[in-house]
C-alpha cells in the first residue's frame, strides 16, 4: 500500500506537468507576456507555468540540459552505487518547475541562474555522496550515490514535538532525499508544505525522486524561521543582512546556504572537512557547467568558517 500510494503521487506529479504541456502552445518554451499593474509578467511554457516576473527570464532547462546532469552525476548508477536507477534529470526538472516561478534557477540572467542550480545541487552531491580521495571519477563524481542513511543510529524521533509533529508508532525518521530529512518535526514540516504525509510515511521520500527533489528544493527556497533568509534568498542576493549578521560574519552567499541548512554542524568551526567538502563540490559543479570556479567568489562569500550560526545548538533544518 505503500508503494502504491507514492508510485500514485508521482503519478499524479506528471500527470500535472503533462496538462501543462498540453494545454500550453505546441513549443515547451512560448514566452507570453502580461502586465499587470505596470509590472511586466510572464509565462514560459509547463516548466515556468504560473504568471511571474522570474517566468520573463529563462528556465532552468534552457541551460542545464539532461547531459550536464549526467555529466555532474557520472557515477551514481554505477555497480557500487546505493540508489542505482533512482534520480534522474526528468525528476529534478519536474521538481523544478514547481519553484521556478518562485525564483529557483529563474532569477536574474543565465549566469545567476547556473550558479543557483551549481550551489543547490552542491549541497544535494555532498550529502549522498559515496566518493572518496581516490575514487573512480575522482571524489565529487559520485553525488547521488545515497537515497537514504544506509545504518541509522537511531529512529531520530524528537517528543518534545509530540503536539506538532508526533512520531508514528514503529516509524524511523533517518536521513532520507536530495538534501537528507532527519526528525519527525522536519518531515511533519515538509509534509505539511508539499502537502504529503511524511510524517506517517517518511519512506515516500527514499521511494519517489521526484518528491525527494521536491522536499530539497522547498527546503531551499523556504526560511527556517520568521525573520532569517532562505537559502536561496541569501544566495541569489535577495537577503539584506542586519548590523547583527554582519558582526556575525554572514553576507550573502553560498557560505550563508551552509548556515541556513546545516547551521553549527559545519558553520564557525574554521576550514573543516564538513564544509569543506561542501564548497569542493560546488565549485566542481561550476567547473563542470563551464562557470568556472571563479565565480564562486572570495573566500568570506565562499564558507561560513567563521559564520555565527543563526540558530546555535544544532537546530538546522537539514540535521
Amino acid at each position: 500500500m505503500v508503494q502504491m500510494a507514492a508510485k500514485r503521487w508521482n503519478f499524479l506529479v506528471v500527470i500535472v506537468i503533462m496538462v501543462a504541456m498540453v494545454n500550453g502552445d505546441s513549443s515547451d518554451d512560448v514566452l507570453k507576456v502580461k502586465t499587470v499593474k505596470g509590472k511586466k509578467l510572464c509565462t514560459r511554457g509547463w516548466e515556468c507555468s504560473q504568471l511571474s516576473e522570474y517566468c520573463c527570464n529563462q528556465t532552468v532547462s534552457d541551460y542545464f540540459q539532461v547531459y550536464q546532469f549526467e555529466n555532474l552525476f557520472s557515477k551514481r548508477n554505477s555497480p557500487v552505487a546505493h540508489a542505482v536507477g533512482f534520480w534522474d534529470y526528468h525528476s529534478f526538472i519536474t521538481s523544478a518547475a514547481v519553484y521556478q516561478p518562485l525564483g529557483f534557477g529563474t532569477t536574474g540572467g543565465k549566469l545567476k541562474g547556473q550558479k543557483e542550480v551549481a550551489a543547490f545541487l552542491g549541497h544535494v552531491g555532498s550529502k549522498t555522496s559515496c566518493g572518496y580521495s581516490v575514487a573512480t571519477g575522482g571524489p565529487f563524481a559520485w553525488g547521488l550515490c545515497y537515497n537514504k542513511e544506509m545504518s541509522p543510529s537511531q529512529s531520530y524521533c524528537n517528543d518534545d514535538f509530540k503536539y506538532t509533529y508526533p512520531c508514528t508508532p514503529g516509524v524511523e525518521y533517518y536521513g532520507r532525499g536530495a538534501i537528507p530529512i532527519y526528525w519527525n518535526y522536519n518531515y511533519g514540516a515538509t509534509g505539511e508544505a508539499l502537502k504529503v504525509n511524511l510524517l506517517e510515511h517518511p519512506e515516500y521520500v527514499e521511494q519517489n525522486a521526484t518528491l525527494a527533489f521536491q522536499a530539497a528544493i522547498w527546503r531551499w527556497m523556504t526560511p527556517f524561521k520568521k525573520g532569517q533568509p532562505s537559502a536561496h534568498d541569501a544566495f541569489v542576493g535577495n537577503w539584506k543582512p542586519t548590523k547583527n549578521d554582519t558582526l556575525s560574519k554572514r553576507v550573502p552567499g553560498f557560505g550563508t546556504t551552509m548556515n541556513i541548512l546545516y547551521g553549527d554542524l559545519v558553520c564557525g568551526k574554521g576550514e573543516i572537512e564538513g564544509m569543506n567538502n561542501i564548497v569542493s563540490h560546488y565549485l566542481y559543479y561550476l567547473d563542470l557547467l563551464g562557470v568556472g570556479r571563479e565565480h564562486g567568489g572570495t573566500n568570506d562569500v565562499l564558507t561560513c568558517a567563521e559564520q555565527k550560526a543563526f540558530n546555535p545548538s544544532s537546530s538546522a533544518a537539514s540535521s
